[in-house]
């Protein structure tokens, strides 16, 4: 059964559609099954990886209000192995919709529970808020991977998140392990991305991953060409540092799973 994991942190601006992106392709490229669940109204993961929305395509918002099989509506992607469950500007509506729904908050995660022997992660893409379909994502979620941007107000708002993960498990019974920290848009030339980077490893100690995400120009370029990085310049510094995060967290499991073997 497939791992799921939300990528989350209700600031914007974060490089949370950025590393779900490419995570998912470099865990992909070291033949790993992978679903991207866009979960965002903005639907940036989808067409970062090049699918275009058609009309009739159903997307999560189908998913999550009309019941439309998960399976259904995954797209496959250039990448092998890495397929996506596209998003429109509908998600927004879910909200509203499904406000007065019992066992809203858990939709998603009996939707994806159809899919979820096919793949061996299945990655969130979470909205930049704390609202249902961020609820909904950890309650789908065994663990959550928490994007930072090196900058002064980096540390603004994760107690908030990290409050929220809590009361999912203590409201729905449902806790949620911490996947990581990742460190994004690192600039190693300014003292103030140093300083910011060893303010967050001294606050939350081991759960800051090693690999550090650079400020990097193909990066940022990339899904203008509905590429993952790992596609559109490999050898860029973006690529690598994607690769790397994707070997860490990989490995970190198999520690787990070593551990959880004793």
């Amino acid at each position: 059964m497939s791992k799921v994991i939300a990528i989350t942190n209700q600031k914007g601006g974060v490089g949370k559609t950025t590393t779900a992106i490419n995570l998912a392709a470099s865990l992909a490229a070291s033949e790993v099954r992978i679903l991207l669940v866009d979960n965002d109204p903005q639907g940036n993961s989808t067409s970062g990886l090049g699918v275009q929305k058609t009309p009739g395509m159903p997307t999560t918002y189908n998913v999550l209000v009309d019941r439309v099989s998960v399976r259904e509506a995954i797209q496959k992607t250039e990448m092998e192995g890495l397929d996506v469950l596209p998003a429109d500007k509908n998600l927004i509506g879910v909200n509203f919709e499904l406000v007065g729904v019992e066992g809203r908050e858990s939709i998603l995660r009996d939707q994806l529970a159809e899919v979820r022997n096919d793949y061996d992660y299945i990655l969130i893409d979470c909205p930049p808020s704390l609202d249902l379909l961020t609820l909904n994502a950890l309650m789908a979620a065994d663990s959550a991977l928490v994007p930072i941007q090196c900058e002064f107000f980096a540390l603004e708002g994760i107690s908030e998140l990290m409050d929220t993960i809590d009361r999912v498990g203590e409201s729905f019974g449902h806790p949620v392990k911490i996947e990581g920290i990742v460190l994004t848009m690192y600039d190693d030339r300014t003292n103030l991305g140093k300083q910011v980077s060893n303010d967050l490893r001294e606050f939350f100690g081991s759960d800051v991953l090693k690999t550090v995400i650079p400020r990097n120009i193909r990066l940022a370029e990339a899904p203008s060409h509905g590429k993952p990085i790992i596609l559109y310049d490999p050898g860029s510094r973006g690529s690598e540092s994607y690769i790397q995060l994707a070997k860490e967290i990989l490995a970190n499991e198999q520690k787990r799973s070593a551990q959880g073997a004793r």
